[in-house]
């Protein structure tokens, strides 16, 4: 009989010490599955792969730029959205390509602080 494990804790607008505890057990249940010593590893590389779903879930604030005007004429209508949020334990700011329903499609651009204090100033400008 096998026995199957599964966490699961939202990001999504979290504070900064929630999305702290979500890479802890990202990075736990990784070193479980996979050995110990390569969990770290294993999340970075998972945090690359999915950056742009990662990074607007773990946002703490988000502002409405404006519409993004797609070169493709898709018939999607998109927003440039500003957040800060902070994910493994570094605070960032970035631009955001979001559809009407909320789902991110792109990141325009990132910036990373070790303080939230500068995070903020940051955002505040965005």
């Amino acid at each position: 009989m096998e026995q199957v494990m599964s966490m699961m804790e939202s990001i999504g607008a979290g504070s900064a010490r929630a999305t702290d505890r979500v890479m802890a057990a990202l990075v736990s249940g990784l070193e479980i599955e996979f050995g110990r010593g390569v969990g770290e590893a294993l999340a970075h590389r998972f945090l690359e792969a999915e950056e742009i779903d990662f990074h607007w879930d773990a946002r703490v604030q988000e502002r409405w730029i404006g519409t993004y005007e797609s070169v493709d004429d898709d018939e999607i209508e998109l927003d440039r959205i500003a957040i800060v949020g902070r994910l493994d334990s570094i605070w960032y700011v970035a631009m955001m390509i979001v559809d009407s329903d909320g789902n991110a499609h792109g990141m325009m651009g990132k910036r990373t602080f070790q303080r939230r204090r500068e995070a903020l100033e940051a955002f505040a400008i965005a």
